[in-house]
């Protein structure tokens, strides 16, 4: 059993889809980032000011503080309990991102799978004119209905 983990860990696959994961979860981070700090400012902007991370609804006020709560810090902070929406959409948002940069990566990889000129393999039989049956291309006499089979 030992044997065949080490096989299975030491495969070539095995590897690539390790540091594929790290590499992700790296990209993740840069994305999260992407949005919550370049993206959604300017959105929040246009939209008059909105911190959308702020976006939130207090299903019960916190027993420390009571509310209204002026982030969602604060609500966080007085022990409310709270939908965050906000956050939501950034996730939401972030997804899209990642997505939508895989789907480039895929399709880009895609392409230059297509541009990959395949080389036919050389033909090791050829058809008897007589009776159409496959033959080595050597044979001199076909196997089927014995003709004898010219240089071709």
């Amino acid at each position: 059993m030992f044997k065949e983990f080490k096989e299975f860990a030491l495969r070539g696959n095995v590897v690539d889809m390790a540091v594929g994961i790290i590499i992700g979860a790296a990209f993740g981070n840069i994305i999260k980032s992407l949005v919550s700090d370049i993206i959604m400012p300017p959105i929040g902007l246009l939209l008059g000011n909105v911190d959308f991370s702020n976006l939130f609804v207090v299903l019960k006020e916190g027993e420390k503080v009571a509310g209204p709560y002026v982030s969602l810090v604060d609500a966080q902070a007085a022990g409310a309990v709270t939908i965050n929406y906000g956050m939501f959409l950034n996730t939401i948002i972030s997804f899209v991102i990642i997505a939508f940069a895989i789907f480039m990566v895929i399709r880009y990889m895609n392409q230059l799978k297509k541009k990959e000129v395949v080389v036919p393999a050389e033909p090791t039989t050829k058809d008897c004119p007589y009776c159409l049956t496959s033959i080595p291309l050597k044979a001199t006499r076909c196997p089927n209905c014995t003709s004898q089979l010219g240089a071709e």
